[in-house]
Formats: structure tokens, sequence, C-alpha cells
């Protein structure tokens, strides 16, 4: 095998697009994954659009929500085998010499954010928009057996980024959970809230989008931070669109000692009241993926019915399709690409 298939974006800016490249080998350290699955993320539009930069070279293959089988391991891997059904972790390492590294912290997004030379899958290396990538061995996590290829891709990403941004609030038992933004983060933001027991409430200001909020579990749905405040506020706020005002608006029913989540990314500056802040005592978290063992957790609440991914599906040969529905906003909630 010297050739394969691949998803690529040839220029900043540039159609994505289906074409010939060179197939990869698990060197030292590494797997070869045959990928059935990649999702796509917002970062890939931004990171295509040139909204954020990650050290990225084009033409680049992206795809950090990649998942498959493992069909090779490389010289030292003792944790994986061939056949292993496995996710892969959007940063692989870090440098290991930088001052950040020396401090050993977790293998985290705040270290993809300050260590000098970090390896992250589909944003400074080839991604799994293809046939096969090599990755680190322990930069995979092993699917559950039950869980398919499709539904486990978006998991990898905003899945793990919105059940890992639940925890970091620390909930407690009787607390009420808001989801600012129902899409490709804030329907399963809403789905795990609910699987974890707590009253949950969908914000949004689609009409179309207030029936699939319910179907997905919100006891409540509103327009905005004056209807939340109405309906008797929320102790947790969970941030997952790219609006900033959007959020900035939903500070109005956060309760007292209330906490906000920031999950989704957005461009715009966040407006935030000064005095409502401080005499409410309300804590705002910034919050990524925060470790793998959320994204197990996120995987296996999956893989038990709990959290079912609203996905679109399409062929490698339509990837630019899929690219474009979600650049424009129109996925319903998550593009897949398949890789068979």
């Amino acid at each position: 095998m010297s050739k394969m298939q691949s998803v690529v974006v040839p220029a900043l800016g540039a159609p994505w697009e289906l074409a010939t490249t060179e197939a990869p080998e698990a060197g030292p350290g590494q797997v070869l994954v045959k990928v059935r699955a990649s999702g796509i993320c917002g970062t890939d539009v931004w990171i295509t659009e040139g909204k954020l930069s990650f050290g990225v070279d084009f033409p680049m293959t992206l795809g950090h929500e990649g998942v498959g089988e493992i069909v090779a391991v490389g010289d030292g891997v003792t944790t994986r085998s061939v056949g292993d059904r496995v996710g892969l972790v959007t940063l692989q390492m870090g440098c290991g010499r930088c001052a950040w590294c020396r401090r050993a912290e977790p293998l985290d997004f705040v270290t993809a954010a300050h260590c000098e030379r970090p390896v992250l899958t589909g944003m400074n290396v080839t991604g799994a928009n293809a046939e096969y990538v090599a990755v680190q061995a322990g930069a995979t996590v092993l699917l559950p057996e039950n869980l398919s290829f499709e539904y486990a891709a978006p998991l990898m990403c905003v899945g793990y980024t919105a059940w890992s941004g639940l925890q970091r609030a620390n909930p407690q038992p009787g607390e009420r959970v808001a989801v600012s933004g129902i899409g490709g983060m804030g329907h399963l933001a809403l789905q795990y809230a609910k699987a974890a027991g707590f009253m949950t409430i969908a914000i949004t200001s689609s009409p179309d989008k207030r029936n699939l909020a319910h179907d997905l579990g919100a006891d409540l749905v509103v327009s905005n931070g004056s209807e939340l405040r109405e309906a008797g506020g929320a102790n947790i706020l969970l941030h997952t669109n790219s609006s900033n005002a959007a959020v900035a608006d939903a500070f109005q029913g956060v309760a007292p000692r209330g906490r906000v989540v920031l999950m989704g990314i957005a461009f715009d500056e966040l407006a935030v009241p000064n005095m409502p802040m401080l005499m409410n005592s309300i804590q705002i978290l910034g919050s990524a993926h925060n470790g793998t063992q959320y994204l197990t957790q996120a995987l296996e609440i999956a893989a038990e019915g709990k959290v079912a991914p609203m996905v679109e599906v399409y062929g490698k040969d339509r990837a630019r399709d899929a690219y474009q529905r979600t650049a424009e906003g129109k996925a319903r909630f998550r593009a897949v690409i398949t890789h068979d």
C-alpha cells in the first residue's frame, strides 16, 4: 500500500477536494488506523478560512474527529493491537522540552495552547479525513464495541467537550443546567446533562429547534436570558455556540453562585455585566477537552444509548458538500465523512 485517497485543503480558503496521496506507515510508538469515519468540526472551517491557525501548512488534510480500526502497530507499541476499534485524540503529544512541558501538565487543550510544538491531529499534522492515518498509540482510545463509527466520530471532539464542560462546572444534585445554542455541540450537551439526571433548559432563538430541543431531553425551552430568568434560572450555563452576544444575554438567567462554562469558540467580544457578576458571585469557566477520562466516559454514555449524535453521513467523494453544509451552518448537526 503506497497510495490512498485523502480529502485535501489545497490552499487557504480553497474548496476541499479528494486527491490521491502517499499512504503513511506506523513509525515507532505509532499505530496505523484505517479510518472509518471522521466528523467535520467548526474548527475545520475556521482553519480552512484562516480564522484559526495551529501552524498548518497547506495543502493539508484536516480531521480531528477520526475513528477506525488499527491495521498495523509500530515498534515498541504494547497497548494497542491490530483489529482494535479506536478513536483519535486531537492532542497526540507535547514537545516534552519546552517550559510548559517540563511542568508535566496533562495532555489537554491547555497544553495544546502553551506547548511550543504540540502535535495536533488534523491541525498541524495530517488528520483523519483520509483512508489511513498514523498516530501515536497513546493518542487513541478504545471504542465501546456497540457504538457505531458514525456516532463515535462527533464524540471525539464536541461530545468530549460537552461532557467534560458539564463536569468542569461540578454540578450538584438538584441543580438546573441550561444550554445556550442547540447545534453541533449543544444538542449533545443537552443530552449529556439529561443523561446525568439534571433538569435541563435549552436556549435557542430558532423556532424550528424548539420541538427538537424537547425531543433531545430539554425540560424547558426558552428564547433568551430574560425568559430563562422568568423560568427560574439555571445554576449552570453551558455556552456551546459561536456567539458571545448570545451567552452574554443568557447571563440574565444565571442563578446566584452559578457557573458559566465557555465551550463554543466565538470571535465577537464577550461583554460581561459587572455588578450582577460580583453581587451574585457568578463564575466564568473556560473549558475544552480537559482530559481523556472524560472522553471515555462520554463514549460509554453514548454506547449505553443515553446520548445519540444527530449526523449527516457523506461518502468521501462528497466531502466538499459536507464541508459546505457545515460552513454554511446547515448541517443537522454534525457532518460525518465515511472512508470505506
